[in-house]
């Protein structure tokens, strides 16, 4: 897979309001980061898809997504709290599976949520060694995730679950993916890869997320397409190659009839109104 230039990941937080208002194909595309994630949900309800498996989440429920697990986010609206990104030099012990938890328990919603408060109040005072501060307060935090992640089902708190069969071939579909989406691979070569047919990965795919193997191909490639429109001065004819498209002319028509419009005309229109990174 060709390299393709991203942001230098770095602590920030950012309003679940924010993230929720941002364009539909941020949200939706089933993706992984480079860094760690942390959401606080104080408010609303949604839906996010975890390594293939797709569950609603409410007040009071805290989600921790390890660098490089593939998810997406539906229906996020009225949502507030926080999510919190740890950046890929934290030098922190994280759990090393995603956690749901939902905390039922007063006391526990204080104490996640005088942890935020603090490194909040750290980023945005402007005092100084304001980074490291925060990262010691992002230390607790990791200390809260290790705590939680063996509680079981005590008091409503529980990780992830077991995924079923579609879900276990959909995440390591999206895994490869992620890794490939790059190369000129079609869904034959991912199949063959994975040991089963096109037909069962697309079949496992859409009972598992609602999108047919091709679908969650061609949306992961057009993700990047437009991050790299908007975010670098890479010619198209370059992102084309980059992407794994035989020709500028054939990413040229499915961006635009993904789109709406060329990628030329989408780069001139300029950044949107809400951007995730």
């Amino acid at each position: 897979m060709k390299t393709i230039p991203d942001q230098t990941a770095r602590l920030r937080l950012l309003p679940l309001a924010k993230l929720a208002a941002a364009p539909k194909w941020q949200l939706e595309t089933i993706r992984a980061l480079r860094e760690a994630s942390f959401l606080w949900v104080t408010h609303g309800q949604g839906r996010i898809n975890i390594g293939g498996s797709t569950r609603g989440f409410h007040p009071h429920n805290a989600i921790f997504l390890p660098a490089g697990t593939m998810h997406s986010f539906h229906s996020m609206t009225r949502v507030q709290g926080v999510a919190v990104y740890f950046g890929t030099a934290h030098g922190l012990e994280l759990p090393d599976r995603p956690l749901h938890l939902r905390l039922r328990d007063a006391a526990r919603h204080v104490e996640v949520a005088h942890i935020i408060d603090a490194v909040q109040r750290e980023m945005e005072g402007g005092r100084p060694k304001a980074h490291q501060a925060a990262c010691h307060q992002l230390g607790l935090l990791a200390i809260w995730l290790d705590r939680h992640s063996h509680d079981g089902e005590e008091d409503g708190t529980q990780a992830t679950p077991v995924l079923n069969a579609n879900e276990r071939l959909t995440a390591r579909y999206a895994a490869l993916l992620e890794r490939e989406f790059g190369s000129s691979l079609n869904v034959t070569d991912y199949a063959t890869a994975l040991g089963v047919t096109p037909t069962h990965l697309s079949r496992a795919c859409r009972a598992s997320c609602g999108r047919t193997a091709l679908e969650m191909m061609q949306e992961r490639r057009l993700f990047e397409a437009r991050r790299l429109l908007l975010d670098t001065n890479i010619p198209v004819q370059e992102i084309a190659s980059k992407l794994g498209f035989s020709t500028p002319g054939y990413f040229s028509r499915a961006f635009t009839q993904a789109v709406g419009k060329p990628p030329s005309a989408y780069r001139k229109t300029g950044a949107e109104p809400t951007r995730l990174r």
